[in-house]
């Protein structure tokens, strides 16, 4: 009802992505030191997309005259990181949402930040204490360190929550683990939940193992695949209707939509949605690599090529003739094999499809020199959602074999999902 409402009445713009243009003091990139800059890109060898976003599409967090008269005279308690801006004209610069709010006059309560912190330098799954943001004073409540749920007591003084994260549409991103906690919170607290959304850079397709909800944890809550094709709004929208939060509860929810957006657009995204990430061939590669988490292989942390190699020391010679030494660097102080030559392959002008690739995996643990380095068991379950993904790789299933096994799951999901889409 609401985004039918929208529709009827939002004022068609087409002026690029920003909708509302605001000065906010600070007139350039905000400090993260995470945008896919040239020189980043430049860097990691990866070229402009071929494919930019058309100029049309407008994300949730600029299209202001939508959900400021909701913030009026409120207190206002916001889960954001580096990626949760208000782009400009040029599409290029931006200010952080929380300044922007500030600079007029929003009544900002408490800051609370995901994996990776608010502004976002700490490694994944690096527990973040509760601080205090140096430029703005506002005190930061991690969603990632003692506790991944905002305490009661932490919404004491909050009349609404607003949630705006970029998510990259994969179920062991742990962004939409903390909008389901968030959910819950505002839930019981009985605070509605404004979620400004953005696209999916991987939301044209849906792939990969559904989750066994035993195999359940912080990696992946929900019984869907791996890449479930849903923007964080559509997401909410299927947590509330499916009942998930903790005793069937629902959580009053506005999404501000994205506007003149589908499922099929290719997205690239501006700033990097977590260190890790640099750019549009990590994005689309992490999917598939992002499996060698559950692994004592390394895939690309500790270079500049994050998600878009991998490798490892026991990985035969004669089987992978790329090699590369991971080291210490931004967004990863202790990666896998630290100073350790790697035998893997060089992906990074590899041409991506929409779809899970297990080939490198299944290529990597048939030429391991000892096959028993390659699988962390239990964490490699909680990547895929399911122990039998290592279990047929181990047996020798081919990756169609595999991938037929997850048919019926997908058909499943997809009709469910289909409810709740915003963007057809």
């Amino acid at each position: 009802m609401w985004f039918n409402l929208l529709k009827n009445t939002v004022f068609p713009i087409t002026i690029g992505i920003v909708l509302v243009l605001i000065s906010c003091g600070n007139t350039g990139k905000t400090d993260d030191r995470r945008p896919m800059t040239e020189e980043t890109r430049a860097k990691t060898q990866d070229p402009k997309p071929n494919n930019q976003q058309p100029t049309t599409i407008t994300v949730g967090a600029n299209q202001t005259n939508l959900y400021l008269p909701q913030l009026k005279d409120k207190h206002i308690g916001i889960v954001a990181n580096p990626t949760s801006v208000i782009f400009k004209k040029d599409n290029k610069n931006y200010t952080h949402l929380v300044d922007s709010l500030l600079t007029l006059n929003i009544k900002i309560s408490k800051v609370f930040s995901p994996e990776h912190g608010f502004r976002g330098t700490a490694d994944a799954g690096e527990l973040v204490n509760d601080s205090k943001d140096a430029k703005t004073g506002l005190q930061i409540m991690s969603l990632h360190g003692e506790h991944r749920k905002p305490k009661q007591e932490d919404l004491a003084n909050v009349d609404v929550m607003v949630f705006d994260l970029q998510d990259v549409g994969v179920r062991f991103y742990t962004y939409i683990s903390t909008l389901h906690y968030v959910m819950e919170a505002c839930a019981e607290a009985n605070i509605p939940l404004i979620i400004l959304d953005r696209p999916n850079p991987n939301g044209s397709y849906v792939d990969g193992p559904t989750l066994e909800i035993e195999n359940q944890s912080f990696l992946g809550m929900h019984p869907i695949p791996l890449v479930h094709g849903m923007t964080i709004g559509e997401y909410a929208n299927m947590i509330n209707g499916e009942k998930w939060l903790k005793n069937g509860e629902q959580c009053q929810i506005t999404v501000i939509p994205v506007k003149n957006y589908d499922h099929d657009m290719p997205y690239s995204l501006p700033i990097r949605p977590s260190p890790n990430l640099p750019n549009d061939q990590s994005i689309k590669l992490y999917p598939s690599l992002g499996l060698f988490e559950g692994t004592d292989i390394n895939a690309g942390r500790g270079t500049e090529f994050q998600f878009q190699r991998y490798g490892a020391p026991f990985l035969s010679k004669s089987a992978f003739t790329f090699s590369y030494t991971p080291v210490e660097n931004f967004g990863a102080k202790n990666p896998k094999h630290k100073g350790k030559l790697c035998y893997g392959e060089d992906l990074k002008n590899d041409k991506t499809t929409n779809q899970i690739s297990l080939k490198w995996l299944i290529k990597a643990y048939n030429n391991a020199t000892d096959k028993s380095k390659v699988f962390n068991t239990a964490n490699f379950t909680k990547h895929a959602g399911t122990d039998k993904l290592q279990k047929q790789i181990e047996a020798g299933l081919t990756e169609a074999q595999i991938k037929a096994t997850w048919q019926q799951g997908l058909e499943t999901f997809k009709i469910t999902r289909k409810k709740y889409l915003i963007y057809k």
